[in-house]
């Protein structure tokens, strides 16, 4: 596996993001939720899936709080585009593996660095 450098690591654009919205994916080939991250008034809303259903329901997930890499390019999972956050780029608090947690420790504002 080839490794990051430290310059790779200060090219990504991370920002705390809150789920407004969860719902499930019908679409994608593995159980997975569409979500919905307000990433603040910079940013605004966007959307995002992520392969969680065993450790959430929809409803859990609302509220939480996640790091999401904003500067990584679109991609389309079945019939969804991910503008930017998508579920790869989701960096959470542990529970399990990568999912939605206390990513900040504390709550922070959504759309901080």
């Amino acid at each position: 596996m080839e490794q990051a450098t430290f310059d790779d690591f200060m090219k990504l654009d991370i920002r705390v993001g809150t789920i407004v919205e969860a719902r499930p994916f019908e679409k994608a080939r593995k159980p997975a939720y569409q979500l919905l991250v307000d990433l603040g008034p910079e940013l605004g809303r966007k959307r995002s899936s992520a392969q969680i259903t065993q450790q959430y329901a929809p409803e859990e997930l609302v509220g939480k709080q996640v790091l999401a890499v904003v500067n990584f390019p679109p991609r389309q999972i079945a019939n969804f585009f991910s503008p930017s956050a998508g579920a790869g780029d989701l960096l959470p608090g542990r529970r399990g593996a990568h999912y939605p947690g206390q990513a900040c420790g504390k709550r922070r504002p959504a759309g901080v660095k």
